[in-house]
Order: structure tokens, then sequence, then C-alpha cells
């Protein structure tokens, strides 16, 4: 009998997939990562760093440095909250918001491709199953 750590199956696959979105998206100078924190925070903007975190599964610490990254990249910029001076609220940029129009159709041709790779009926199965989770 094998031992097989689903966590560490799941962290490699993960791997193996970002990676083919991550050279997709090269060319513009972010990973699938980044892409997927600027299409949260277009969704919800304004937003908090401890929100977006919520949203992102991710801790705040963890939130606050990959925001400031995508902040020297003029992607995004913070704000101040109206009632509570103390809470950043993360916003697009013009920069943001053109990279994601540019980008968007990108992913969107990998994701068909990654369908199309894997087949319709295990696509399925697949997002069926990290649902449970």
């Amino acid at each position: 009998m094998s031992y097989e750590c689903y966590p560490t199956l799941l962290r490699a696959a993960t791997r193996r997939l970002a990676a083919l979105y991550d050279e997709a998206l090269a060319p513009f100078g972010v990973n699938i990562a980044q892409f997927s924190l600027l299409r949260m925070i277009r969704h919800a903007q304004p937003v908090s760093l401890t929100d977006l975190g919520h949203r992102a599964q991710l801790d705040r610490s963890t939130v606050g440095r990959n925001v400031r990254v995508l902040e020297r990249m003029e992607l995004v910029s913070a704000g101040r909250g109206k009632d509570d001076q103390r809470q950043a609220l993360i916003s697009l940029t013009g920069a943001g918001e053109e990279l994601l129009k540019r980008t968007g159709p990108v992913w969107r041709e990998r994701q068909a491709s990654i369908e199309t790779r894997i087949g319709a009926e295990k696509i399925t199965a697949l997002r069926d199953i990290l649902d449970t989770l």
C-alpha cells in the first residue's frame, strides 16, 4: 500500500497548475496569485485587508505583504476608511484595471485549455471534490 498524503498531492498539483497560469501571465509582469488577488480586489473594492484576507483565505499579514507588492507595481492603492481611519481600504488603480482588461482574455484562454486537457467530466468531478473540502 502506498502512502498518499493529500495535502502534499494537492500542493504539488497546485504548483504545476499555477506554473501554467504563471507562464501565460508572465508577459504582463504578474503571476496567478497576484492576478487572483487583483480580481478579488476589483470585485469587492474598496476592501479592507481583513476582508480581503477572508476572501483569499490568507492571514492579514500575508495579504498585506502581497498588497504592498501590488502597490509598488502601482496596480492598487490604499486609502483610509470613512468610519475608521485606522482601516486601510484597497482599490485598483487605473493601471490595475487596465492590466485586468489585458490579462482577462489570456487567463480565459489558459482556463479553457486546462479544461480541455482535463476533460469536462473530470473538471466537474474536481470542482465537486474541492467544494466538499
